[in-house]
Parts: structure tokens; C-alpha cells; sequence
């Protein structure tokens, strides 16, 4: 199907780029990504998403908004307090760009919906608050032969990597499991600089639309680790795989989804 003229100007600055281009585009309004987690992360990557014509996305969050998410949270505003997420998220996004076509869930992702849920989309980002959440992400879109982003962010630093099916580590490969409660501080406790959500959130999106396109390089098999206090980027060499990983080695200990103990999370 052609591009009418309206998405001609909108995306033109994508079709000017060779490596998107007409086709690449086609290839966006096509595609679906989920997003998880509609906080200081999903917030940034949905709205660059939906400002590329990424023809569908799912929001999940289960919380409302707050007036101290407003900080980092910039698809929501101070308006929207009170109102749920997925709601305002959807609301920001239909504003944005009425190309996009947004569904909404507005529920807590536990190891009983969530296969239900990734089952129909090409990408997943990781935006959620707590470590038990980022690792069933993990279970699921492995187990799931899924494609997802990982970031997190505390303080002024950030990380984030990127799992492709049979093309580098899991998020498992690298922290095998959860850290013991309390042993690393949430961003409640400890904070955090509200443009790093913006940074990073924005480099899932950008990871989301170079795989849908196919193009550059992912980062599949690297950790890339940013301080923003010293302005100081890190690409950390991941193995390519982990033999002994218990959802995506040799022998998987871990072949059903599960809810691990919730604990404390630093990562939003």
C-alpha cells in the first residue's frame, strides 16, 4: 500500500534517510511493539515509537499516575494525575500521531498473561520497576522466541541490551536471578536524573525501530553502560552465549513461566 501524502511529510525525514526510506517505513506502519512499563522508560520509548509511525503499540502498566512521576515521565501530565497510565499513555500517543493504533493493558504482567500478551508482537521493551518483572520478561521472550530491550536507570547512570532469539545472551545469561532483597536501593530511594530516562528510553526505541527495518548493528551480545555525571559511555563485551544459562543453555532448568518473590528494583 502506497503512503498517502500526509505520511509522506510526516515521515519525511525518515524516508530522506537511505536506510529507511519508503520501504523502511512500510515496515514501521506494519509493525507492532509491546511496551512494558508505561513509567520513566516506556514513556520516552513510546512517544519516539509513536512519532515513527510504529503502526501498533501495547502499553502495560497496571499503576496511576502520580505527581512525583511527572519528573521523568513525560508522556503523562500534571493533568493526568490520578488517571491510569495506559490510559494517559494512549491519550499522549492518539494526539501525537493518529497513525498509531494503541491497546492498552491495564493489569500487572505476571507469569499467567504474559505469554498471552508478547504472543502477537514483533518487539517487546522492558520498562518495568521491579527485578522479578524484568526477569519473567526475560523467561518469556525467550521461551517465547521473542526479541526485547532491556534498560534500566538509577542515580545518572543507565544500561541497556538487547536479546534477538539465537543471536546473543539473555538478560539470565548475564544476572541469573534477582538480587536478595535490599540489596540494591530503588530509585525511591536512592533517585534519579530524570533525563536519563529520557536518554535511555529513547535508545530502546531506537533499538526497536533498527530491528524492525533491519538495520545497523543491536546491541546483541553488549551491555552499553552510560554515566551521565561524567558523560562517559561503556560497551561491555557480552559472551555470545552461556552454556550452563538456565532458560537458554545447553540443559534450560527453566521451562514454564514463573513469578519470582517481589523485591526492591533500582531500575526505574
Amino acid at each position: 500500500m502506497a503512503l498517502t501524502d500526509e505520511q509522506l511529510s510526516r515521515y519525511s525525514r525518515h524516508i530522506t534517510l537511505k536506510e529507511i526510506g519508503v520501504r523502511g517505513q512500510k515496515k514501521l506502519l506494519a509493525a507492532k511493539v509491546l511496551i512494558i512499563g508505561a513509567g520513566g522508560l516506556g514513556a520516552p520509548a513510546a512517544m519516539y515509537l509513536a512519532a515513527a509511525g510504529v503502526g501498533t503499540i501495547g502499553i502495560a502498566d497496571s499503576d496511576k499516575v502520580e505527581l512525583s512521576n511527572l519528573q521523568r515521565q513525560i508522556i503523562h501530565t500534571t493533568n493526568d494525575v490520578g488517571k491510569s497510565k495506559v490510559q494517559s499513555a494512549a491519550e499522549t500517543i492518539n494526539a501525537l500521531n493518529p497513525d498509531v493504533h494503541v491497546i492498552t493493558y491495564e493489569t500487572y504482567i505476571n507469569s499467567k498473561n504474559i505469554a498471552d500478551i508478547i504472543k502477537d508482537y514483533d518487539f517487546v521493551i522492558d520498562g518495568a520497576d521491579n527485578f522479578p518483572t524484568k526477569f519473567l520478561i526475560n523467561d518469556a521472550c525467550v521461551l517465547g522466541r521473542k526479541p526485547f530491550c532491556h534498560a534500566g536507570i538509577l542515580r545518572f547512570e543507565g544500561q541497556l541490551m538487547t536479546y534477538v532469539p539465537d543471536k546473543g545472551p539473555c538478560y539470565r545469561c548475564i544476572f541469573e536471578a534477582p538480587p536478595p532483597k535490599d540489596a540494591v536501593p530503588s530509585c525511591r530511594e536512592a533517585g534519579v536524573i530524570g533525563a536519563m530516562a529520557g536518554i535511555i528510553g529513547s535508545m530502546q526505541a531506537l533499538e526497536a525501530v533498527k530491528y524492525i527495518t533491519g538495520q545497523g548493528e543491536l546491541l546483541t551480545g553488549s551491555m552499553l553502560i552510560f554515566d551521565g555525571l561524567k558523560m562517559e559511555w561503556r560497551k561491555v563485551r557480552l559472551p555470545k552465549r552461556v552454556a550452563a544459562c538456565p532458560v537458554c543453555g545447553d540443559i534450560p532448568t527453566i521451562t514454564e513461566l514463573f513469578d519470582e518473590e517481589q523485591q526492591v528494583c533500582s531500575l526505574i
